[in-house]
């Protein structure tokens, strides 16, 4: 007999931009799974990382919390086992839990296994804490829930896949001739399309990288180059089969005769500037590191169309509890967004009009995102890998949305800013509040004549 709780399948990518997918304006036909799921699903128009680095963002996505709460602001830290997140959550609901990939958050062992107690409660484990350093291109090696080294075989996105069907068709076979079969919730963490650290390229599989070179370049990357031009190739590469990937575990559900009550997630940890806004491909405030792919199919989020609203990685897990019947603790700060697929009218006008982002390692750096505008400030005196955040920040960046999608000119000194800039600090530190922060000074940069430019009294609250 089925349960009627869905099943639940996320499919986590490393470092990916939203542009790189269809439905996010990529013309080179990478993504026509994601697209198709988007498409029937429901596509998260507006999705971001609250934190533009891998561990802090993983953190996040685990406990529907912002870094600074979680304790990891950065790489190195090891999450909190006795925080609350999801895969005990779900246990306690009599979900069995599997997690596959990368980890990042077991603090500084990255040459070997995860420490049982930072590994959240999974059952089934077949991970490294950071993959880039145990594995390559095509050699890939994880460990067991029993610590046991296992070395998987081919191009590491088919590998993980493999590994991710594996536990679905176990998982089929230990549910047969139960009463109710028991609900399942799997992680898929791959590393790709993140570069490999130790040559600090983007190796695709073979054969990938040249149906892509000299083809379409992001509007940012053409105009500001960094490393695109020679990455590019390669990093779409990685894209093409990580879609590929994804349509093989599609198919997997779809011969187990799980699909249809399986909810999919699609998301990334944050996206790729390929050194064009610091020295290396994130850690930014920009769309190109913060703006992130996400879409969500079956069950509940089955023909939910386009949401528009401002989705952040702090709201996965609640939406997922929420998913799977299981209340959301009050401690955590994102929201589900399961009401808005159910076009809840009451849930959609109190739903936030920003993002919060929480920047580290390159900068200590807060920044709110709305439809319109992108505010940011930065700690200039703070150490970038000591300090978690600041009570004292300087306004570094103004960016019109609408006029400059792509973040190229800065508006930050225009005095006749300065009425918005006045509001988006009132916005920010209330978010930087929610988040647990300490009330935050801001300091104003002195203006300077803005010739031509002019704001409209309805623009402020844009």
């Amino acid at each position: 007999m089925p349960d009627a709780r869905p099943n639940i399948v996320v499919f986590f990518s490393d470092q990916q931009r939203f542009d790189s997918t269809g439905v996010g304006g990529n013309p080179l036909d990478l993504t026509p799974n994601f697209d198709r799921l988007a498409r029937s699903g429901t596509f998260v128009k507006h999705g971001f990382t609250p934190q533009p680095v891998c561990g802090p963002a993983r953190s996040c996505l685990q406990t529907g919390l912002y870094a600074t709460q979680t304790g990891v602001f950065r790489n190195g830290i090891a999450l909190n086992p006795n925080l609350p997140s999801i895969a005990p959550m779900l246990a306690e609901a009599g979900y069995r839990n599997a997690y596959v990939g990368k980890w990042h958050l077991g603090g500084h062992n990255s040459a070997g296994p995860v420490d049982a107690k930072y590994r959240q409660g999974y059952h089934h484990w077949r991970a490294a804490n950071a993959i880039e350093h145990t594995s390559d291109a095509y050699q890939t090696r994880v460990w067991d829930e029993h610590d046991r080294p296992i070395d998987l075989h081919g191009y590491r996105v088919d590998a993980l896949a493999d590994e991710g069907i594996r536990f679905m068709v176990d998982h089929r076979a230990r549910s047969s001739g139960q009463a109710i079969d028991q609900p399942f919730f799997l992680m898929m963490s791959f590393l790709e399309p993140h570069h490999q650290n130790h040559r600090d390229d983007y190796p695709a599989p073979d054969g990938y990288a040249e149906r892509y070179t000299g083809r379409f370049t992001p509007p940012d990357l053409q105009a500001l180059g960094g490393t695109s031009s020679r990455h590019l190739p390669g990093y779409w590469g990685m894209v093409k089969r990580l879609d590929e990937a994804l349509g093989r575990v599609v198919d997997a559900m779809k011969s187990l005769g799980i699909l249809e009550n399986t909810v999919i997630l699609y998301i990334s940890d944050h996206g790729n500037h390929f050194k064009t806004r610091n020295s290396e491909y994130k850690r930014s405030a920009h769309d190109a590191s913060i703006r992130v792919p996400m879409m969500l199919s079956g069950g509940a989020f089955a023909g939910g169309g386009e949401l528009s609203e401002m989705v952040s990685l702090v709201d996965v897990v609640p939406t997922l509890l929420d998913v799977a019947g299981v209340a959301v603790p009050s401690t955590m700060v994102g929201r589900s967004i399961l009401p808005l697929v159910q076009r809840n009218a009451g849930v959609k006008a109190g739903w936030p009009t920003e993002v919060l982002v929480q920047i580290s390692e390159s900068q200590v750096g807060r920044a709110i995102r709305t439809v319109r505008w992108k505010y940011a400030v930065t700690a200039p005196h703070q150490d970038a890998w000591r300090d978690a955040g600041s009570d004292r920040y300087v306004e570094s960046e103004l960016y019109d949305l609408h006029a400059d999608p792509y973040e190229l000119e800065n508006l930050i000194e225009y005095e006749v800013y300065e009425p918005l800039k006045i509001r988006l600090r009132e916005r920010l530190a209330a978010r930087m509040r929610q988040a647990g922060e300490a009330e935050p000074t801001i300091e104003a940069k002195p203006g300077k004549p803005s010739g031509q430019r002019h704001l409209l009294p309805d623009e402020i609250d844009a």
